[in-house]
Protein backbone atom coordinates (compact mmCIF):
# COMPACT_ATOMS: atom_id res chain seq x y z
CA UNK A 1 0.00 0.00 0.00
CA UNK A 2 1.23 3.49 -0.93
CA UNK A 3 1.60 4.85 3.09
CA UNK A 4 1.87 8.35 3.42
CA UNK A 5 3.30 10.19 6.53
CA UNK A 6 -0.01 12.46 5.94
CA UNK A 7 -1.88 9.48 7.12
CA UNK A 8 0.31 7.81 9.44
CA UNK A 9 -2.75 6.80 11.84
CA UNK A 10 -4.93 4.75 9.14
CA UNK A 11 -1.27 3.54 7.95
CA UNK A 12 -0.21 2.46 11.65
CA UNK A 13 -3.46 0.86 12.44
CA UNK A 14 -3.20 -1.42 8.95
CA UNK A 15 0.07 -2.26 9.62
CA UNK A 16 -1.00 -3.30 13.62
CA UNK A 17 -3.70 -5.25 11.19
CA UNK A 18 -1.45 -6.86 9.21
CA UNK A 19 0.85 -8.34 11.90
CA UNK A 20 -1.94 -9.57 14.36
CA UNK A 21 -3.28 -11.39 11.37
CA UNK A 22 0.07 -13.56 11.26
CA UNK A 23 2.13 -11.63 7.93
CA UNK A 24 5.17 -10.54 8.88
CA UNK A 25 7.22 -9.94 5.69
CA UNK A 26 6.47 -6.14 4.28
CA UNK A 27 7.71 -4.96 0.43
CA UNK A 28 8.60 -1.76 -0.06
CA UNK A 29 11.31 0.66 -2.43
CA UNK A 30 13.14 3.33 -2.24
CA UNK A 31 11.19 5.22 -4.82
CA UNK A 32 7.16 4.02 -3.40
CA UNK A 33 5.87 7.43 -2.59
CA UNK A 34 9.13 9.67 -3.04
CA UNK A 35 10.18 7.65 0.17
CA UNK A 36 7.09 7.83 2.27
CA UNK A 37 6.38 4.32 2.19
CA UNK A 38 9.80 3.81 3.56
CA UNK A 39 9.42 5.93 5.93
CA UNK A 40 6.17 4.69 7.43
CA UNK A 41 7.21 1.41 7.79
CA UNK A 42 10.28 2.41 9.57
CA UNK A 43 8.67 4.21 12.18
CA UNK A 44 6.00 1.37 12.71
CA UNK A 45 8.61 -1.03 13.06
CA UNK A 46 10.55 1.49 15.89
CA UNK A 47 7.54 2.48 17.57
CA UNK A 48 6.04 -0.95 18.24
CA UNK A 49 9.53 -2.82 19.01
CA UNK A 50 9.27 -5.61 16.52
CA UNK A 51 12.04 -5.53 14.20
CA UNK A 52 13.46 -8.70 14.99
CA UNK A 53 10.27 -10.01 14.23
CA UNK A 54 10.09 -8.93 10.82
CA UNK A 55 11.10 -9.12 7.39
CA UNK A 56 11.97 -6.71 5.45
CA UNK A 57 12.25 -6.52 1.61
CA UNK A 58 13.12 -3.27 -0.13
CA UNK A 59 14.56 -2.20 -3.81
CA UNK A 60 16.34 0.23 -4.96
CA UNK A 61 18.37 1.19 -8.29
CA UNK A 62 15.01 2.17 -9.99
CA UNK A 63 15.07 4.75 -13.08
CA UNK A 64 13.90 7.95 -13.91
CA UNK A 65 13.49 10.44 -16.05
CA UNK A 66 16.66 11.28 -16.70
CA UNK A 67 18.93 8.15 -16.56
CA UNK A 68 19.01 4.66 -15.84
CA UNK A 69 20.45 4.09 -12.44
CA UNK A 70 21.39 0.27 -12.13
CA UNK A 71 24.91 1.27 -11.10
CA UNK A 72 27.21 0.81 -7.68
CA UNK A 73 26.70 4.47 -6.95
CA UNK A 74 23.32 3.93 -6.94
CA UNK A 75 23.33 1.25 -5.23
CA UNK A 76 24.90 2.90 -2.45
CA UNK A 77 23.20 5.91 -2.65
CA UNK A 78 19.97 4.04 -2.54
CA UNK A 79 20.56 1.40 -0.27
CA UNK A 80 21.70 4.23 2.54
CA UNK A 81 18.83 6.12 2.19
CA UNK A 82 16.48 2.76 2.35
CA UNK A 83 18.58 2.20 5.91
CA UNK A 84 17.88 5.13 7.45
CA UNK A 85 13.87 5.89 6.20
CA UNK A 86 13.42 2.21 7.44
CA UNK A 87 15.40 3.01 10.60
CA UNK A 88 17.26 -0.54 10.47
CA UNK A 89 21.16 -1.57 10.21
CA UNK A 90 20.28 -4.38 7.59
CA UNK A 91 18.04 -5.38 5.35
CA UNK A 92 16.78 -8.56 5.38
CA UNK A 93 16.33 -8.66 1.24
CA UNK A 94 17.35 -6.26 -1.00
CA UNK A 95 16.28 -6.28 -4.64
CA UNK A 96 17.33 -4.26 -7.49
CA UNK A 97 14.24 -2.57 -8.96
CA UNK A 98 15.12 -2.40 -12.46
CA UNK A 99 17.93 -4.14 -14.51
CA UNK A 100 19.93 -2.09 -17.26
CA UNK A 101 21.06 -5.14 -19.64
CA UNK A 102 23.41 -2.95 -20.97
CA UNK A 103 25.41 -3.31 -17.78
CA UNK A 104 27.95 -5.78 -17.16
CA UNK A 105 26.55 -8.38 -13.96
CA UNK A 106 30.26 -8.15 -12.53
CA UNK A 107 30.32 -5.18 -11.02
CA UNK A 108 26.64 -5.02 -10.12
CA UNK A 109 26.97 -8.40 -7.89
CA UNK A 110 30.72 -7.03 -6.25
CA UNK A 111 28.97 -4.19 -4.89
CA UNK A 112 25.58 -6.18 -3.18
CA UNK A 113 28.32 -8.45 -1.91
CA UNK A 114 30.46 -5.79 -0.69
CA UNK A 115 27.31 -4.74 1.34
CA UNK A 116 26.26 -8.74 2.35
CA UNK A 117 29.76 -8.59 3.86
CA UNK A 118 29.47 -5.90 5.56
CA UNK A 119 26.21 -6.65 7.24
CA UNK A 120 23.95 -3.98 5.67
CA UNK A 121 22.45 -6.74 3.40
CA UNK A 122 20.80 -10.44 3.95
CA UNK A 123 19.72 -11.87 0.97
CA UNK A 124 20.15 -10.31 -3.09
CA UNK A 125 17.91 -10.28 -5.75
CA UNK A 126 16.00 -8.65 -8.94
CA UNK A 127 12.81 -7.07 -9.44
CA UNK A 128 11.92 -7.12 -12.98
CA UNK A 129 14.94 -8.64 -13.66
CA UNK A 130 14.54 -11.50 -16.85
CA UNK A 131 15.39 -15.04 -15.84
CA UNK A 132 18.65 -14.94 -17.86
CA UNK A 133 20.06 -12.28 -16.58
CA UNK A 134 19.34 -13.45 -13.07
CA UNK A 135 21.06 -16.78 -14.39
CA UNK A 136 23.85 -14.65 -15.76
CA UNK A 137 24.54 -12.74 -12.45
CA UNK A 138 24.37 -16.38 -10.44
CA UNK A 139 27.03 -18.04 -13.13
CA UNK A 140 29.32 -14.85 -12.15
CA UNK A 141 28.79 -14.98 -8.41
CA UNK A 142 29.22 -18.85 -7.99
CA UNK A 143 32.82 -18.49 -10.48
CA UNK A 144 34.09 -15.57 -7.88
CA UNK A 145 32.67 -17.48 -4.95
CA UNK A 146 30.21 -14.85 -4.09
CA UNK A 147 26.56 -15.11 -3.16
CA UNK A 148 24.15 -15.61 -5.32
CA UNK A 149 20.76 -13.73 -6.72
CA UNK A 150 18.59 -15.48 -4.23
CA UNK A 151 15.26 -13.92 -5.21
CA UNK A 152 13.31 -12.67 -7.54
CA UNK A 153 10.16 -10.91 -8.09
CA UNK A 154 8.78 -10.16 -11.28
CA UNK A 155 4.65 -9.81 -12.31
CA UNK A 156 2.75 -13.42 -11.80
CA UNK A 157 -1.26 -14.19 -11.79
CA UNK A 158 -4.15 -15.09 -14.08
CA UNK A 159 -4.11 -12.05 -16.20
CA UNK A 160 -2.13 -12.13 -19.12
CA UNK A 161 -0.58 -8.48 -19.77
CA UNK A 162 -1.36 -7.22 -22.96
CA UNK A 163 1.36 -4.48 -22.50
CA UNK A 164 3.65 -3.47 -19.98
CA UNK A 165 1.62 -1.29 -17.12
CA UNK A 166 4.89 0.46 -16.26
CA UNK A 167 8.24 1.01 -18.50
CA UNK A 168 10.28 -1.89 -18.30
CA UNK A 169 8.38 -4.30 -16.42
CA UNK A 170 8.93 -7.97 -16.50
CA UNK A 171 5.87 -10.39 -16.00
CA UNK A 172 6.52 -14.15 -16.29
CA UNK A 173 2.41 -15.02 -17.04
CA UNK A 174 1.16 -15.61 -19.79
CA UNK A 175 2.09 -17.85 -23.03
CA UNK A 176 5.03 -15.90 -23.07
CA UNK A 177 6.18 -16.42 -19.76
CA UNK A 178 6.67 -20.08 -19.99
CA UNK A 179 10.19 -20.54 -20.66
CA UNK A 180 10.71 -18.16 -17.18
CA UNK A 181 8.21 -20.40 -15.38
CA UNK A 182 10.27 -23.07 -16.77
CA UNK A 183 13.44 -22.03 -15.46
CA UNK A 184 11.87 -20.85 -12.33
CA UNK A 185 10.44 -24.59 -11.17
CA UNK A 186 13.58 -25.81 -11.81
CA UNK A 187 15.80 -23.52 -9.90
CA UNK A 188 13.18 -22.89 -6.96
CA UNK A 189 14.18 -19.91 -6.59
CA UNK A 190 11.63 -18.00 -4.12
CA UNK A 191 9.39 -15.40 -6.58
CA UNK A 192 7.84 -12.43 -4.72
CA UNK A 193 5.26 -11.52 -7.61
CA UNK A 194 3.22 -8.65 -7.88
CA UNK A 195 0.10 -7.84 -9.02
CA UNK A 196 -0.74 -11.24 -8.33
CA UNK A 197 -4.64 -9.70 -8.50
CA UNK A 198 -3.72 -7.65 -11.43
CA UNK A 199 -3.62 -4.69 -9.69
CA UNK A 200 -7.29 -4.83 -8.73
CA UNK A 201 -8.81 -6.89 -12.31
CA UNK A 202 -9.58 -9.46 -9.70
CA UNK A 203 -10.87 -7.60 -6.98
CA UNK A 204 -14.74 -8.33 -8.71
CA UNK A 205 -15.22 -4.50 -9.43
CA UNK A 206 -13.85 -4.68 -12.50
CA UNK A 207 -16.23 -5.28 -15.68
CA UNK A 208 -16.15 -4.36 -19.45
CA UNK A 209 -19.01 -2.39 -18.68
CA UNK A 210 -17.16 0.10 -16.05
CA UNK A 211 -13.83 -0.08 -17.25
CA UNK A 212 -13.26 3.03 -18.70
CA UNK A 213 -15.87 5.14 -16.24
CA UNK A 214 -13.54 3.41 -13.34
CA UNK A 215 -10.26 4.91 -15.20
CA UNK A 216 -12.72 8.18 -15.52
CA UNK A 217 -12.91 7.81 -11.19
CA UNK A 218 -9.65 7.50 -10.70
CA UNK A 219 -10.60 4.22 -9.09
CA UNK A 220 -8.68 1.89 -11.97
CA UNK A 221 -5.07 3.25 -12.66
CA UNK A 222 -4.92 3.84 -16.75
CA UNK A 223 -1.67 2.17 -16.99
CA UNK A 224 -2.99 -0.78 -15.31
CA UNK A 225 -6.12 -0.56 -17.56
CA UNK A 226 -4.91 -0.55 -20.97
CA UNK A 227 -3.01 -3.95 -19.70
CA UNK A 228 -5.83 -5.85 -18.33
CA UNK A 229 -8.77 -5.13 -19.49
CA UNK A 230 -8.69 -7.13 -22.74
CA UNK A 231 -11.11 -9.95 -24.17
CA UNK A 232 -9.01 -12.51 -22.99
CA UNK A 233 -8.99 -11.56 -19.38
CA UNK A 234 -12.97 -10.64 -19.09
CA UNK A 235 -12.72 -14.34 -19.87
CA UNK A 236 -10.74 -14.99 -17.47
CA UNK A 237 -12.55 -13.20 -15.06
CA UNK A 238 -15.86 -14.86 -16.02
CA UNK A 239 -14.39 -18.18 -15.34
CA UNK A 240 -13.53 -16.75 -12.05
CA UNK A 241 -16.56 -15.53 -10.86
CA UNK A 242 -17.79 -19.43 -11.95
CA UNK A 243 -15.51 -21.17 -9.99
CA UNK A 244 -15.53 -18.59 -6.51
CA UNK A 245 -19.64 -19.37 -6.69
CA UNK A 246 -18.85 -22.96 -7.19
CA UNK A 247 -16.47 -22.67 -4.25
CA UNK A 248 -17.87 -20.63 -2.27
CA UNK A 249 -15.30 -18.05 -2.54
CA UNK A 250 -14.66 -14.95 -3.71
CA UNK A 251 -12.67 -13.27 -6.95
CA UNK A 252 -9.71 -12.34 -5.47
CA UNK A 253 -9.12 -15.46 -3.34
CA UNK A 254 -9.55 -17.61 -6.27
CA UNK A 255 -6.78 -14.82 -7.96
CA UNK A 256 -4.57 -15.41 -5.18
CA UNK A 257 -5.38 -19.69 -5.24
CA UNK A 258 -4.33 -19.46 -9.04
CA UNK A 259 -1.14 -18.08 -8.30
CA UNK A 260 -0.79 -20.24 -5.11
CA UNK A 261 -1.16 -23.79 -6.21
CA UNK A 262 1.59 -22.64 -9.25
CA UNK A 263 4.42 -25.42 -8.56
CA UNK A 264 6.86 -22.72 -8.32
CA UNK A 265 8.37 -21.35 -4.59
CA UNK A 266 5.97 -18.51 -5.06
CA UNK A 267 5.03 -15.67 -2.57
CA UNK A 268 2.34 -13.31 -4.16
CA UNK A 269 2.78 -9.65 -3.21
CA UNK A 270 -0.68 -8.10 -2.10
CA UNK A 271 -2.14 -5.13 -0.74
CA UNK A 272 -5.43 -4.34 1.40
CA UNK A 273 -6.76 -1.16 2.50
CA UNK A 274 -8.36 -3.11 5.55
CA UNK A 275 -8.93 -6.16 8.21
CA UNK A 276 -11.75 -7.67 5.82
CA UNK A 277 -9.28 -7.85 2.93
CA UNK A 278 -6.33 -9.12 4.39
CA UNK A 279 -8.82 -11.87 6.54
CA UNK A 280 -9.92 -12.69 2.81
CA UNK A 281 -7.00 -12.72 0.85
CA UNK A 282 -5.40 -15.32 4.05
CA UNK A 283 -8.47 -17.68 3.06
CA UNK A 284 -6.58 -18.26 -0.11
CA UNK A 285 -3.91 -20.26 1.61
CA UNK A 286 -6.78 -22.92 2.23
CA UNK A 287 -7.45 -23.80 -1.48
CA UNK A 288 -5.59 -25.60 -3.88
CA UNK A 289 -6.66 -25.76 -7.05
CA UNK A 290 -6.09 -28.45 -9.58
CA UNK A 291 -4.33 -28.43 -12.95
CA UNK A 292 -7.55 -28.92 -14.82
CA UNK A 293 -9.38 -25.82 -12.78
CA UNK A 294 -6.41 -23.72 -13.72
CA UNK A 295 -6.02 -24.50 -17.34
CA UNK A 296 -9.61 -24.10 -17.59
CA UNK A 297 -9.48 -20.64 -15.84
CA UNK A 298 -6.59 -19.44 -17.98
CA UNK A 299 -8.24 -20.39 -21.02
CA UNK A 300 -5.79 -23.44 -21.55
CA UNK A 301 -8.86 -25.51 -21.95
CA UNK A 302 -12.92 -25.03 -23.34
CA UNK A 303 -13.72 -28.20 -21.25
CA UNK A 304 -15.31 -27.12 -17.77
CA UNK A 305 -13.92 -29.56 -14.92
CA UNK A 306 -16.48 -32.20 -14.01
CA UNK A 307 -15.96 -31.60 -10.35
CA UNK A 308 -14.70 -27.88 -8.92
CA UNK A 309 -14.27 -28.77 -5.04
CA UNK A 310 -12.04 -27.23 -2.95
CA UNK A 311 -9.21 -29.16 -1.98
CA UNK A 312 -7.72 -28.47 1.48
CA UNK A 313 -3.95 -27.72 2.04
Amino acid sequence: MMFSTAEEEYSFDLLDTVFEAGINTFDCAHIYGGGDCERVLGRWIEDRGVRKEVVILTKGCHHNADRRRVTPFDISADLYDSLARLRTDHLDLYLLHRDDPRKAVGPIVDTLNHYIQDGRIGVIGGSNWSHDRIRKANIYAEADGLQRFGVSSPNFSLADQAEPPWAECISISGADGEEARAWYQENQIPLFTWSSIANGFFTGKVSRDNCKQLVEDGILDGSSAKSYCTPDNFKRLDRAEILAKEKKMTIPQIALAYVLSQPLNIFPLVGARSGDEITANLQSLDTTLTQDEMAWLDLKSSQKPASMKSAKR
